[in-house]
Parts: C-alpha cells; sequence; structure tokens
C-alpha cells in the first residue's frame, strides 16, 4: 500500500478532539469509580447488599438501553448539540447523587446520570470520524481509546482517594468540574458531518429500549435471584421478543433509527462480530483477574488496583501509534495480531500456582494482555466507524458500544458458571482459558472478514 501524507484537517480539531475525549472520559470514569464507594454508601444510607447492586446497575441498565436511541439523536440533530445536553444532564443527575438523603433517590439520580452518559459516548466518536480522515482518522481514535481507557483503572484509585480522605459523596460531585471544563472548551465549535434528515423512528426507539433494559435487567438480576425465577424469565422473555421486533421494523420502515443497510458494510459486520467476542473476553478476563487476586491470592483492593496498572500504561504508550499505523496500512492486522496477543496473555495466566508471583506469574500475562488491547482497539474503532457515510457515524458508534456493553455484560453474567462458581484457582484457570478462547475466536473472525479499504472500501 503506497504512502500517502493524511488529509488536511481544519484548524481547531485539537479542541474538538479535546472535548470528544473528556465527554467520554466522564461517562466511562464514573461507570468505574463508583465501585470503591460501595461499602461507604451502603453503611450510611443503608438498604443492605441491594442499594449496593443498584447503585452500580440503575447507571448501567439507562446507558445500556438508550445508547442506541442517543446515537440515531446525534446523527439527526447535531453531535455538539446532543452532546452538551448530555454533559448538562449529567452534571445535574451528579450533583443530585451526591446530595441524595436516600437510597431510592441515589439509585434514581444513577439512572439519570446512565440516561445523560448515554448522549456522550457516541456523539463523542462521531465528532472523530467527521472531522477526520486516514492516517488523521486513525491517530485520532488512537488518542481517544488511550484516554478514555485509563478511566477503568483511574475511577477506582481516584474514588479509594476520595471515599478515604472526604466523602463517598465527593465522587459524584467532582464530575461538575469535568463537565464545566468540557462545556467551555465546545463552546463556539461547529458540527462538520452530515445530519440525517429523517423522522425520528419512535416505535422502533421504544422497542430497543424496551428490548435492551429487559435484557439487561435480567442479566443483572440472574445473579441474585437465578435464571428460573419469574422476575428474571419475564423480563428476558420480553426483551428478546422486543429487539426481534425492532429488528422487524427496522427492516420495514421507510425511516428507520439503525438502517440495518449498516450491517451491509463489511467492515462494520465483521467488525461487531469481533467487538462482540473480544469484549466479551475483555469483560470476563478483566473481572476474574480482579477477584482472583483480592479473593484467592490474598491481594488488597489497592494492590489489586495497582495490579491491573499495566493495561491503561500500555494503552497511552501505544494506542495513538496503532490507531495511526491502522490509518496507514488498514486495520485488518491489528484487528487479528490484537486479540490474538491478549488470548496468548491469558494463556500465560494459566501458570498461577499457591502462593502466586506477581512478576513471573501474574505480570507477564498481564503486560500482553494491555499490549494487545493497545494494539487492536483503536483500528477496531476506525475500521467500524469507517466503513459508514459521515451522516451514519453517531447510530454507526452507538450500535458498535451497544455491542460492546452487552457482550460483555452477558460474560460477566456467566463468569458463575464458566468458573464453576468459585474463582479461586481451579476456576480462575477455567475462566481465563474462557477469556483466551473469546480473544482467539476475535482474532479469527477478523482474519476471515475484516478488509482494509483498498481492498473492499464499503461492502462483501
Amino acid at each position: 500500500m503506497p504512502d500517502t501524507a493524511p488529509a488536511p484537517v481544519p484548524a481547531g480539531n485539537a479542541r474538538l478532539l479535546a472535548v470528544a475525549i473528556l465527554a467520554s472520559f466522564i461517562a466511562f470514569l464514573d461507570g468505574s469509580i463508583v465501585t470503591v464507594a460501595l461499602p461507604a454508601i451502603g453503611t450510611e444510607l443503608g438498604g443492605g447488599l441491594a442499594t449496593q447492586q443498584w447503585t452500580v446497575n440503575a447507571y448501567l441498565l439507562t446507558l445500556g438501553a438508550l445508547i442506541l436511541l442517543a446515537g440515531s439523536l446525534s446523527d439527526m440533530f447535531g453531535r455538539l448539540r446532543v452532546l452538551r445536553l448530555g454533559l448538562l444532564g449529567f452534571g445535574a443527575a451528579s450533583l443530585a447523587c451526591a446530595l441524595a438523603w436516600s437510597p431510592e433517590v441515589l439509585i434514581i439520580a444513577r439512572a439519570l446520570q446512565g440516561m445523560a452518559g448515554a448522549l456522550l459516548v457516541p456523539g463523542s466518536l462521531a465528532l472523530i470520524t467527521t472531522a477526520y480522515r486516514d492516517e488523521a482518522r486513525g491517530r485520532a481514535v488512537g488518542q481517544w481509546t488511550a484516554w478514555t481507557g485509563t478511566a477503568a483503572i483511574i475511577g477506582p484509585l481516584l474514588g479509594g482517594v476520595l471515599v478515604d480522605w472526604a466523602s463517598w459523596r465527593w465522587i459524584f460531585a467532582v464530575n461538575v468540574l469535568p463537565v464545566a471544563v468540557t462545556l467551555l472548551l465546545s463552546a463556539g465549535l461547529r458540527d462538520r458531518g452530515t445530519l440525517r434528515r429523517m423522522s425520528l423512528d419512535i416505535p422502533g426507539a421504544a422497542l430497543a429500549v424496551a428490548g435492551l433494559a429487559g435484557s439487561v435487567y435480567a442479566l443483572i438480576e440472574q445473579e441474585r435471584r437465578g435464571w428460573g425465577h419469574p422476575g428474571v424469565v419475564v423480563p428476558l422473555v420480553g426483551g428478546v421478543a422486543a429487539l426481534v421486533f425492532f429488528f422487524l421494523r427496522e427492516a420495514r420502515t421507510p425511516a428507520p433509527m439503525m438502517p440495518l443497510s449498516l450491517f451491509r458494510a463489511r467492515n462494520f459486520r465483521y467488525g461487531n462480530l469481533v467487538t462482540a467476542a473480544a469484549y466479551a473476553g475483555i469483560s470476563l478476563g478483566s473481572f476474574a483477574v480482579t477477584v482472583f487476586v483480592q479473593k484467592a491470592a490474598g491481594y488488597s483492593a489497592i494492590e489489586a488496583g495497582f495490579i491491573s496498572l499495566p493495561l491503561p500504561v500500555a494503552m497511552l504508550l501505544f494506542s495513538t501509534y496503532f490507531g495511526r499505523m491502522s490509518g496507514r496500512y488498514g486495520p485488518r492486522a491489528f484487528m487479528a495480531a490484537g486479540p490474538a496477543i491478549c488470548g496468548t496473555g491469558f494463556l500465560l495466566l494459566l501458570t498461577v500456582q499457591p502462593p502466586v508471583d506477581l512478576v513471573t506469574e501474574l505480570l507477564p500475562g498481564l503486560l500482553l494482555f494491555g499490549f494487545g488491547l493497545s494494539v487492536m482497539v483503536a483500528p477496531l474503532t476506525t475500521a467500524v466507524l469507517g466503513a459508514l457515510r459521515e451522516e451514519e457515524a453517531g447510530i454507526g458508534s452507538a450500535v458498535n458500544n451497544a455491542v460492546s456493553r452487552v457482550a460483555g455484560l452477558i460474560a460477566v453474567a456467566l463468569v458463575g458458571t464458566v468458573s464453576g462458581g468459585a474463582l479461586g484457582y481451579p476456576g480462575f484457570r477455567q475462566t481465563a482459558l474462557t477469556a483466551a478462547g473469546l480473544f482467539f475466536a476475535a482474532a479469527l473472525i477478523a482474519v476471515l472478514g475484516i478488509r482494509n479499504p483498498n481492498a473492499d472500501r464499503t461492502v462483501g
């Protein structure tokens, strides 16, 4: 492939990229920072385990259920307009969480936070897709990936400091500062992409929300109630049925919220399959490592947080580089190599024996895992969104984010089945092996399905 200079980008793109990164970082950070505060929240507000579960799950449920609708709205009304609305809502909901005086108020405020957070991620990625081209786009997506990927580790560490030194309420109140900074940076920026001129598909949106909400609710509750409980079976069946009707409607309506024609784009179609397998592996593997090192290996929560540092460090060091390389040479090789490296890292974790040796048994596999993610994530995002037209960038990003989140929820929901009910040494090895298998499946899908733009730009 000949080496060509990247297309010139308009002045002000650096500020737009900063807005996109900050907006997504806020949403990702809030999904992880709350975990360390759960015991303190339960102690002060009461409500037992249910309060702690739903403090997390209310956010994830509304975020996952509304992300498709948010993507469609950003394509119709403008990415910056919808993103600013999401920022305002997120800041207000964060203050409501910080001031909550009962479990019910906190859970409702967290649900509102998730609704606002759904407006942030699709629009931020769509801003990058429409503002950059070719190698510059890959580099920008790499920077977005590197910085937003650190939220998963910064969240618990920052949360621990705030809870220990001040109060759990500060983990929500602190959101106001980055929200204000992002709004100030966005002032004067204008959308550069083409908008989709269409009527809002209200029935389709309702079916998508009902389908994702029912399915996600069932996956969350099955761990507590069991698969046979009516409180799990009914929403699961209802959710799956709503999703079936959603796809039937989207195939027939003249103005669909999610045009199924998106999946005619080969890289979008296969890229989402890679996303499903890889992010199931990421969620399953990360969850297993975090629990195992504390419950079986005897590490503290803070030590467990530092053990996972190779992931964000690798993302910061390498994601921009591999994003740029995928923009220059195409994403296929990177999308195949990245998951394969991650899978190899989890195979190395199969060597763990009591007592666990951090340097020889954990660190090599975790370093490979982090490096593999940095190879894969930016090229994957570039391939999926680069396969679509500019006016479809918002909904395309929303679909890809929904796939990754649902895949992760399913994987974590099944961790008890995979591990045999406990993440001791045998259960951890079985879970690590399953995660490796998911990553190798993602690599195989990439090899068979992904095409570089010069080979197949749109359809397959």
